[in-house]
């Protein structure tokens, strides 16, 4: 007689953003119970979860291109307001629910949920946590994390930090479970190739993974965008790519008032320069050397062992993440490159960040799994949600971020709190292109005008 097949976990992503949705997505795959490394790869969803993805409207509400470049799909995917999905969640019952949310959005869907969940016999397994590289507002963000069943470090470096963090103000800590970035993987770096480039081989690639937000101002972005592109004259046997984020008019995770497509318009590049979009594991792909302010992509290039740079031209600081890269040996600035510097990674440090080509990321998402599994299957069902933040804890904080969502102080959505329960009419579809544009616009363009106007 034919085994019977397992029934597929079902498990819902909460997402508001393009960055946020492929780490939700993924992290889905990776910790769904009954799982394993094998049996979850980024294109598997007929082999993994039963998987729904949810996009938070708001400013940086993923468009289809950037789904489409993100890669990872879904059995559905809509976009919704706060309300909409908080009525969704009392309806529908999933075994997972992932948050791959800002903090201030995590906490309030936390105390929305604990609201709608509060008369249910059981609820789902609420997981958040990072998309990458932990630089700024540490106790912040984590305490506005607070709450979930499993908040999620992307290393060993992490969990300790989050854990002190929670311990040294008396909250719980045990929440916190030591995993992994999601989307590492990709095949290990076989060496330079051929410099002179015969016909029918690639260049030596040099690739620079700009951030949207880091730096900010126009003088030091036109800076990198300079030495970039000079690197490139010096070099014209190598092919130097500019790997962006987005286009014009897109939103990712951060804002970016000055878009590198616009800078580069002022220059005149040479032939064996050039802008690139797309999955960042395939860039990397034909990567020789990645280079970087301090992106997330230095962690997936140090995971397939490619060369990789942390530029220290405009300084190690916290104002630019850099500083998180202090240890690594990998920091190093234009200049020694232009002479030839190829940083080497130590070991210990990338060890301890979860980013390790030794064979042990496999394993890295079992406790995860594990103790999702035990929450399931815990007897009575799992315990209400129970944030630090509360009205006692942090009255004068809780009730504005909770409002930014159109939540009142208990977590209901407020009277007038929009709600996407039908599709909307073609007259709503324009207003809110349009709405959406001039804000776009005027973070591109309107904003930095009056900041200079400011410096007058």
């Amino acid at each position: 007689m034919p085994a019977s097949t397992p029934k597929r976990p079902r498990i819902a992503v909460l997402a508001d953003s393009d960055t946020r949705w492929k780490w939700g997505a993924l992290t889905a795959h990776r910790i769904a119970p009954g799982q394993s490394m094998e049996t979850a790869p980024r294109e598997a969803a007929q082999v993994g979860p039963a998987l729904d993805g949810f996009l938070l409207r708001g400013r940086a509400t993923p468009t289809p291109r950037q789904l489409e470049e993100v890669g990872v799909r879904a059995d559905s995917l809509r976009e919704v307001t706060a309300a909409e999905f908080l009525r969704t969640m009392a309806e529908e019952s999933y075994d997972v629910l992932v948050l791959a949310l800002v903090g201030g959005g995590v906490q309030a869907m936390l105390h929305g949920l604990g609201r709608v969940w509060e008369d249910r016999p059981s609820r789902p397994v609420v997981v958040t946590g990072y998309v990458g590289v932990v630089y700024e507002k540490l106790a912040d963000g984590l305490l506005l994390r607070h709450g979930a069943d499993l908040v999620l470090a992307n290393s060993r470096q992490d969990a300790d930090r989050f854990r002190a963090v929670y311990e040294g103000v008396g909250a719980d800590a045990s929440s916190v479970t030591e995993v992994a970035l999601p989307f590492l993987g990709g095949d290990a770096y076989e060496g330079e190739h051929d410099p002179s480039a015969k016909q029918g081989r690639r260049p030596y690639t040099v690739v620079f993974a700009a951030q949207p937000s880091v730096p900010e101002s126009r003088k030091d972005r036109t800076y990198l965008l300079n030495r970039l592109v000079q690197h490139a004259r010096r070099h014209p046997e190598r092919e130097v790519l500019l790997k962006l984020r987005s286009r014009p008019g897109e939103h990712t995770t951060h804002i970016e008032e000055l878009p590198y497509q616009k800078l580069v318009q002022r220059l005149d590049p040479p032939a064996n320069f050039r802008l690139v979009y797309g999955n960042m594991g395939e860039v990397l792909d034909r990567t020789d050397l990645l280079v970087t302010v301090s992106s997330t992509a230095a962690l997936e290039s140090l995971h397939r062992r490619i060369p990789t740079v942390v530029l220290t031209d405009l300084g190690v600081r916290e104002a630019l993440g850099n500083h998180h890269f202090v240890g690594s040996g990998c920091l190093a600035s234009w200049d020694q490159l232009d002479a030839g510097h190829r940083p080497a990674p130590d070991e210990e440090w990338v060890s301890r960040q979860g980013v390790v080509a030794d064979g042990s990321y496999e394993s890295a998402f079992d406790a995860a799994r594990e103790r999702i599994a035990k929450l399931l299957d815990r007897p009575g069902g799992l315990p209400p949600l129970t944030p630090y933040y509360t009205p006692v804890t942090a009255p004068g904080y809780l009730p504005g971020i909770l409002a930014r969502h159109h939540l009142g102080p208990d977590g209901t959505p407020l009277p007038g709190a929009p709600a996407a329960d039908r599709e909307p009419g073609p007259v709503r579809q324009i207003v809110r292109r349009a709405a959406r544009g001039a804000y776009r616009h005027g973070v591109q363009r309107v904003a930095p005008v009056i900041r200079r106007m400011g410096e007058l």
